[in-house]
Order: C-alpha cells, then sequence, then structure tokens
C-alpha cells in the first residue's frame, strides 16, 4: 500500500507543479523535454546503469519496443490534450483524462480474467461518476462543441491506451530488478519524441529555452519518474486486483488534487464538486472492501 500512497502523492506534485507552470509562464512542451529527461536521468541512477555498455543492454530487453511505443504515446498525448484544452476548455481535457480510467480497467478485467462483484461494479460506477462531477468546475456542466469532439475522445482512448501498455509491459516483460531500467528508457524516448515535436514546432516558428522552462522540466521530472515508478510497484501488490488498483490510484489523485487546489491555490469549488468528492471516497471505500 505504501507504493500506491506513493504514486498518488507524486502524481499530486505533477498537478501542483502544472499549476505553477501557468502562473510562472512556463513553456510546457520545453519544460516537458527537459522533465522526461530528468526522469530519464532518475531512472539511470535508480537502476545503478550510467555508462554507456550499460544503457546499449536495453535494446535486447523484450520490453524495449514496448518502451519506446509508450515513450511516444506521452508526448502524443500530451499534445492532443494542449489541442483538447485550446478547442474546449480545461475542464473537457480534465474529464477526458481522467475518464480514461475505464479503459485500463475493463482491459484487466477482460484480460486477465480479473472477478468482478456487484459491490465492485457500484465501486467503479461510483468513481467514474465521481471523476465527472469533480473535474467540471461549471455549473452547467460541459460546453462541448461537438465540431471539435474527435480531440477529447483521441485524449480519452490515448490517455487509457497508455496505462493499459503499462499494466501489460509491466505484467508481461518486466522483472522486479528493471522497473527503474523500464521506467528510465520510456522517460528517454518520451524525451526523443519531445525533441522532435519542438524541432517541428521551430521550422514554423523560433523557440528557445528559458531558464525557467528548464527549472520548471526539472522541478516536473522528479515526481513524474517516480509517479510511474511506485505506480508499476503498486500494480504488483499483492491481495489487490489491478483493477481495483488503477481505480483507486486515478481516484486518488483526483481528490487529493482537487483538495491542494483548494488548500494552495484557493480554486473554486461548487456543490457538485463536494457531491464528488464524496462519491470518490465512497468508491475507494467499496473497491477496498471487495478485496
Amino acid at each position: 500500500m505504501i507504493a500506491l500512497i506513493l504514486s498518488v502523492l507524486s502524481s499530486s506534485a505533477i498537478y501542483i507543479t502544472f499549476k505553477l507552470f501557468g502562473r510562472y509562464n512556463v513553456t510546457s512542451l520545453h519544460a516537458l523535454i527537459v522533465n522526461y529527461f530528468t526522469a530519464f536521468i532518475l531512472g539511470l541512477l535508480f537502476q545503478g546503469k550510467l555508462s554507456p555498455e550499460a544503457l546499449l543492454t536495453v535494446v535486447h530487453k523484450d520490453w524495449f519496443f514496448g518502451s519506446m511505443g509508450l515513450g511516444a504515446m506521452f508526448i502524443i498525448v500530451f499534445s492532443l490534450m494542449v489541442v483538447t484544452t485550446q478547442k474546449g476548455g480545461m475542464s473537457v481535457v480534465s474529464v477526458a483524462s481522467k475518464m480514461s480510467v475505464a479503459i485500463p480497467v475493463i482491459f484487466v478485467i477482460l484480460y486477465y480474467n480479473e472477478p468482478l462483484g456487484l459491490v465492485k461494479v457500484i465501486g467503479i460506477f461510483l468513481a467514474l461518476v465521481s471523476v465527472y462531477l469533480v473535474s467540471v468546475r461549471l455549473k452547467d456542466g460541459l460546453d462541448l462543441n461537438l465540431n471539435y469532439l474527435i480531440y477529447p475522445i483521441l485524449v480519452f482512448l490515448g490517455s487509457g491506451i497508455v496505462e493499459s501498455s503499462i499494466k501489460f509491459l509491466e505484467n508481461t516483460y518486466v522483472p522486479d530488478d528493471e522497473v527503474s531500467l523500464f521506467s528510465a528508457s520510456t522517460f528517454l524516448f518520451a524525451f526523443i519524441t519531445g525533441l522532435i515535436a519542438f524541432g517541428i514546432k521551430n521550422l514554423k516558428a523560433k523557440h528557445s529555452f528559458k531558464a525557467k522552462d528548464v527549472i520548471g522540466g526539472i522541478a516536473l521530472g522528479v515526481p513524474n519518474y517516480f509517479s510511474i515508478y511506485f505506480f508499476i510497484l503498486a500494480l504488483r501488490i499483492e491481495g489487490l486486483d489491478s483493477s481495483s488498483i488503477f481505480i483507486i490510484n486515478n481516484v486518488s489523485i483526483v481528490l487529493f488534487s482537487t483538495l491542494l487546489g483548494i488548500i494552495l491555490f484557493r480554486e473554486r469549488v461548487i456543490f457538485k464538486n463536494w457531491i464528488g468528492i464524496g462519491l470518490a471516497i465512497l468508491s475507494i471505500i467499496l473497491i477496498t472492501y471487495t478485496q
């Protein structure tokens, strides 16, 4: 359970860092590139493999190509989230990304034949409802332009595929002593993909890294690395189904991040958000009770 708690805390720290990006006008893509390089270095340090010879061994790992695809997906999903925010606003992208937990939950239940009782089904349903209620900060719900519906759908699918892939790769190919190396490799490919995206963007207009982009990227890279590292360890907790881990992890992140937003940034919370917070707590209790 310690790994699950640390995963939630790390992911919540990512939320705080992104909030500060907006306050200090940090360029998100630039900071994201630095963040992935920082996470890559952290992974190597924890694995104890900093030599070029040791790094070359990753190409022979069973998880190598999966790590490559996962790293690329990090940047692709982020880019889709930026476009979705521009077209539909923060609430739309928040709901799309957080509701995507339904995809890995369905995946592990079907692929790994995890047990599914009535109480657990109710818990999962309440969790999804709570995520929606907490994420939408408008009284009238989402103001969604149907002309741009494809973008939140892609964010939903992309985010769900990323989490499902993490589960499949860690369960099938990643041994216990290679979790840090797998994480480092994934962040390296995210870094490379980010550099390619930066290069393409620079063809249209010149952009440069500022000191605050680098500082922000380093600040983001530390919790980002640990969010993945501890999440993989959490998926290996004995006595808890992976579907339950996905729900508890995601709902706890939404719940804790919302509370941090209220305390640290004085974010406005409406009545439906408080209902969502209550349902989030209830869903965690129900899902934990079924184990």
